[in-house]
């Protein structure tokens, strides 16, 4: 299995539009960060998870011709809002593309992209196929997923156990129950947002 980070900012990305910060005008590629995403493959398939604005231009920048589905952690528009371009993987495959997400966030999804899921969609409409995830352990192809449930603020959130790895973004509460479900990781990429208390991501020293 390889892992890819196609993304590892914030919401904003950085920089950020504007800023004049020591980050946002350093010259190091290490702060020059896309939305927050994960690409897995094996070789026989990829999955990613979320898609958020910078979907299209991670998916051109990694040569990624075909996707087999996306996990998404929740429906906030930066790990969803570029769904819209699945559509030139729709023209590819000739099929809709999978979206795995917890109830939550359908209702993100429908009305962010209510012209994907009406009776009848406008010709070029993406071809979104939804499949919820209830807590259960699933399987996309030969990866065996176990949701790993999380609080972001009040929100809920999946992160998602893959193998020996374990990817958890935008969380500042796990409870017992799901830690246990980590055990056994060869690999935790875990959010951390900065070294002070946050509202709703964990900060260095929580993480």
């Amino acid at each position: 299995m390889k892992i890819s980070f196609l993304g590892t900012g914030t919401s904003q990305g950085v920089p950020v539009i504007g800023c004049q910060c020591a980050t946002c005008l350093s010259n190091s590629k290490f702060d020059k960060r896309l939305r927050s995403s994960l690409m897995i493959e094996s070789s026989e398939s990829r999955i990613i998870i979320d898609a958020g604005p910078d979907f299209r231009y991670q998916m051109l920048k990694n040569d990624v011709r075909t996707l087999d589905a996306i996990l998404i952690t929740h429906g906030h528009k930066d790990h969803v809002g570029g769904l819209d371009d699945v559509r030139a993987f729709n023209y590819l495959s000739k099929k809709a593309m999978s979206v795995y997400a917890g109830k939550f966030a359908f209702p993100d999804l429908k009305r962010e992209f209510h012209y994907a899921f009406e009776e009848e969609r406008y010709p070029g409409a993406p071809s979104i196929e939804l499949v919820k995830i209830t807590g259960d352990q699933f399987n996309i192809n030969e990866f065996n997923i176990t949701p790993i449930r999380a609080k972001h603020y009040k929100n809920e959130v999946f992160g998602f156990r893959i193998g020996d790895l374990t990817y958890i973004t935008d969380a500042n509460e796990i409870s017992d129950s799901e830690l246990e479900k980590i055990k056994g990781s060869k690999i935790v990429i875990l959010n951390a947002l900065r070294k002070e208390k946050h509202y709703s991501h964990f900060n260095l020293e929580e993480a």
